[in-house]
């Protein structure tokens, strides 16, 4: 198996040594329930884990991230991809750059990320719809004021076209 430069850039797989334990997941077919979060396995960029604080049965993980342009992304109640495994977010520090996820005991028991300590890197990956809408969005914002149509105009007006040609016309 080869590791791409670009993933040695972006993730912790430079630093694991033989034996560290991954989270390896099967793709998702098209034929598969979808019942959880976006997951692509692509990583964004690494994060730190500035503390870890104990709840009841549950630990939250407070997480600062390398490129904190990838703050933007994260909402409370959102979800993020730490190692592969999708969690929840719980808060979101834009100002000071962190967020936090909480791992219920049941999570703990089946990802990597529950055994790692304070200063420990963890892989990141954002949400693939949020950088979606962003983009889109920016896009519209960027042609407004020009005589160009949006993508979203030009979508919106060839559904109207198509359903008026399939209406039939009623005379008056």
């Amino acid at each position: 198996v080869g590791v791409a430069p670009e993933t040695l850039r972006r993730t912790n797989l430079g630093s694991l040594a033989v034996s560290s334990p991954v989270n390896l997941e099967r793709a998702v077919s098209a034929t598969t329930r979808m019942g959880g979060h976006f997951v692509q396995g692509h990583v964004d960029t690494v994060a730190s884990i500035l503390s870890i604080t104990p709840d009841g049965n549950a630990l939250t993980f407070r997480l600062q991230p390398r490129d904190r342009s990838v703050l933007r992304y994260l909402v409370q109640k959102g979800y993020v991809t730490l190692d592969g495994a999708s969690l929840t977010v719980t808060r979101v520090e834009d100002e000071q750059g962190w967020w936090e996820v909480m791992l219920i005991a049941y999570t703990q028991e089946k990802v990597v990320t529950a055994a790692k300590k304070p200063g420990d890197l963890v892989n990141v990956e954002v949400d693939i719809v949020g950088k979606y809408v962003e983009k889109s969005v920016s896009a519209y914002f960027a042609r407004a004021g020009t005589d160009e149509k949006g993508m979203l105009e030009k979508m919106v007006d060839r559904m109207v076209t198509e359903k008026l040609q399939r209406t039939p016309q009623t005379s008056r």
